[in-house]
């Protein structure tokens, strides 16, 4: 007798829109192990596996989900890690509608299996009910010695996978904690920093050395890790040079740079003044310029400092958002409002350098562009004026040059971003490598992971020929 499967997900339980927007805590609040279980249940096994090539890091989708079904809760943990060395980041923050949920074979004929709230919730158990971490391996440089740049999604996926290759492995990071973006970019309700320091720890235990405070390219430069004896180096310091939209009064108090904004909040840890001394003006009412999940970020951090209105301005329409629907949802829910099809052509000011408005202009979509949305179109006549009294930038982000100026010969696309073969994160220089928004420009944290995957696989490769040990 054939089961019935429902055609809808089980939904994550979540605070309250209405609590949410006065505290920092985690707005989801994941499967409790009977929701994940009926989750589990909900998957048909099918044999071509496309959730598995959906997935930038090729975890075993549906054998996990199969021992969550069981209630082999750690071993679904293990069996994911085999992959992913960051699956509570993952659970939490990637794209899974648009990776291997969107190719999940229920969603044909529903909603497909949640795959990512699934992750998070086994990353979770593990944490809480697992072993501890086994005492930190030593370092091991026989097979090679290899720097890496960053310890973002791209660093620690690389740094990660060419441990479990035997490599002695040097992670170089410029700030004074480890994360990289999903530190300082990412807020704390969406992901909390004890689990990236839960993250980090195990990365630390298979041996990889974590050296804090070196910003590369000024306090040690990649020729002179080169001369320390790294056999290569990989370049994973992410994007995080701000777009602005070059219009007049961006320079006006009360203007930020999503990327300054949150920082501030969630590194600096202005959310918890006065007990962290970084305090962050926020105006009363808000205006978000941009429609990713920097843009939903930003808008709903504001919300929780303070802000008594807050409006997410948007060239497109709500189809063409980059943001995650949940997030989109998430925000509306707390009161953020969205104007969509609208651009920003200047910033006002009240005569004392701060912002005291943003005249904003009326667009329509035309044919699609090379991004393959819509392109924005400006209706003549339509301009307006938006009361706002401060302003956040959230329009995308480039590679910071601090670093990439310093490496003689290394070659750059017109914004630049890093050329490197998307398959081996290759450069054109021998023994340099690259990966995630360094390369691409902004994008999603698994991707940087898979990046980083591949580059460490590039490099493995690299190293072996160049000591004559084959593959």
């Amino acid at each position: 007798m054939s089961v019935k499967i429902s055609k809808e997900k089980h939904e994550m339980p979540k605070q309250p829109a209405d609590t949410r927007i006065k505290n920092f805590e985690e707005v989801a609040l994941g499967y409790t192990p009977e929701l994940a279980m009926a989750e589990a249940a909900r998957c048909i096994q099918c044999p071509k596996k496309p959730c598995v090539a959906g997935c930038p890091v090729g975890i075993d989708i549906p054998e996990f989900i199969k021992l969550v079904a069981k209630g082999d809760f750690l071993g679904a943990a293990k069996k994911i890690k085999e992959k992913n060395s960051l699956p509570a980041m993952c659970g939490r923050v990637c794209p899974q509608e648009s990776q291997c949920e969107a190719v999940c074979t229920l969603g044909k004929r529903g909603e497909p299996v949640a795959i990512g709230a699934l992750e998070r919730f086994c990353a979770d158990y593990e944490r809480i009910h697992g072993e501890p971490l086994a005492e930190m391996k030593t370092s091991d440089s026989s097979s090679g010695m290899v720097a890496v740049v960053g310890s973002g999604p791209a660093g620690l996926s690389c740094a990660s996978e060419l441990a479990k290759l035997g490599y002695r492995v040097v992670l170089f990071e410029s700030l004074h904690a480890t994360g990289g973006v999903l530190r300082y970019g990412i807020p704390e309700f969406r992901l909390p920093k004890s689990i990236v320091d839960k993250e980090v720890e195990y990365i630390k235990s298979q041996g990889v050395e974590i050296r804090l405070n070196v910003l590369v390219g000024t306090t040690v430069t990649v020729d002179e890790l080169f001369e320390q004896g790294f056999d290569a180096v990989f370049l994973g310091t992410g994007a995080g040079l701000p777009y602005f939209l070059g219009i007049p009064g961006e320079n006006l108090n009360g203007v930020y740079s999503a990327n300054e904004f949150l920082t501030r909040a969630n590194l600096m840890k202005a959310y918890l003044f006065p007990e962290y001394d970084t305090p962050i003006w926020v105006g009363k009412r808000v205006a978000v310029i941009g429609g990713g999940n920097v843009a939903m970020d930003s808008a709903r951090t504001a919300l929780r400092l303070g802000a008594d209105e807050v409006t997410v301005v948007y060239r497109r329409s709500r189809t063409e958002m980059p943001a995650r629907l949940e997030e989109i949802e998430n925000a509306e829910e707390e009161g953020i409002k969205l104007m969509l099809l609208r651009n920003p052509v200047r910033i006002l000011e009240d005569g004392e350098g701060w912002v005291k408005g943003m005249e904003c202009i009326k667009m329509e979509l035309g044919k699609p562009d090379d991004s393959g949305r819509r392109r924005p179109i400006p209706i003549p006549d339509s301009e307006f004026i938006l009361d706002v009294d401060t302003v956040i930038s959230a329009v995308g982000t480039n590679p910071n040059p601090l670093l990439i100026r310093t490496i003689s010969g290394l070659a750059l696309g017109r914004r630049g971003n890093v050329i490197a073969d998307e398959q081996t994160g290759k450069t054109n220089i021998p023994g340099i490598f690259a990966g995630g928004d360094i390369v691409t420009g902004s994008a999603t944290v698994i991707a940087a992971m898979g990046a980083g995957k591949l580059a460490a696989h590039g490099i493995d490769e690299y190293i072996r020929r160049k000591n004559g040990r084959g593959m």
